[in-house]
């Protein structure tokens, strides 16, 4: 599997990424999860604090305790959760983001994250603050490389002038293209993206028409259920059994040079062995990428200009 620089970091990550939230809380089952995405030559595995209220990064630890140094681990920070009752509230502050780095690190049983993300972000944050929280970890050696996880595109633009950040996650589909308007942007700043819900929430997979009847009947951002449905009666018409469509969505939004990795979630093994048949597709053409352009809709941001 490709390895593509994250920003101007050191850090390399594949081409696909694990996103670690739909794991689950058994760690043998994660385990062998996590196993099968790295024999596929997988490197990166991505989880955040709050998932699960820390447990997820626990299971997470457990599993990769033996082969820490085998990949890319990419945590989260930034909602002060309260395990017990299960609530919690966003706090961007320095002393949250340090204290919440020696929580993940604990968790995670690791000394060192490789990518630490700021897990939202907001123009009324303490911005400098947050910024400086980073660059002392950084400076510490407690983490490599760090970004934030928003799809804001003031909160972005605020960052990219103001931080040393080397990764934006975004939610980036064929049926979400609002980053689109911003990823020559990033790009040009050396900025790379992290495209999670490459397959929004399924109603891209090779599964399509099932998650499509079953989660898009109130429509799916500013689709209609009638235009979801018209959407993968055109797209099957492309699709083929060297060319899924499981495939082509990923590597979709695999095609524009910002994004460095494209983030899916899987709760058994055989959800991984369906991405990463993704390493024998070719990749997709310039017409086929417009062809897939043509059928969707060219969205943008309405809100946090």
């Amino acid at each position: 599997m490709n390895l593509n620089q994250l920003g101007k970091s050191d850090i390399y990550v594949s081409d696909l990424t694990l996103g670690c939230m739909s794991l689950g809380s058994n760690t043998r089952e994660a385990t062998k999860i996590i196993n099968q995405a790295l024999d596929a030559g997988i490197n990166h595995l991505d989880t955040a604090d709050l998932y699960d209220f820390g447990e997820n990064e626990k299971v997470v630890g457990a599993a990769i305790k033996e082969k820490r140094d085998q990949l890319v681990l990419t945590t989260k920070v930034g909602n002060h959760f309260n395990k017990e009752k299960k609530d919690w509230f966003w706090d961007p502050s320095k002393k949250h983001i340090k204290s919440g780095l020696k929580d993940s690190l604990r968790r995670l049983q690791t000394d060192y994250i490789d990518f630490y993300m700021l897990h939202g972000g907001t123009m009324e944050d303490p911005i400098s603050e947050s910024i400086e929280a980073f660059e002392e970890l950084k400076t510490e050696g407690l983490i490599r490389a760090y970004g934030i996880s928003s799809i804001r595109p003031n909160v972005i633009r605020e960052y990219v002038n103001r931080s040393t950040i080397d990764a934006v996650m975004m939610q980036y589909s064929l049926l979400d293209r609002r980053p689109e308007e911003i990823l020559d942007f990033l790009h040009e700043n050396h900025i790379s993206v992290l495209a999670r819900g490459p397959l929004a929430k399924g109603m891209l997979s090779n599964d399509a028409e099932k998650q499509i009847q079953k989660k898009g009947q109130d429509g799916y951002l500013d689709y209609t259920y009638e235009e979801l449905y018209e959407f993968y009666e055109n797209i099957s018409k492309k699709v083929s059994e060297k060319q899924t469509l499981n495939t082509m969505s990923l590597q979709y939004v695999l095609k524009h040079p910002a994004v460095s990795s494209a983030v899916f979630g899987a709760s058994s093994v055989d959800q991984v062995d369906e991405n990463i048949s993704i390493k024998h597709s070719k990749e997709l053409t310039d017409e086929t990428s417009d062809t897939l352009k043509n059928i969707t809709k060219n969205s943008i941001y309405a809100n946090h200009r």
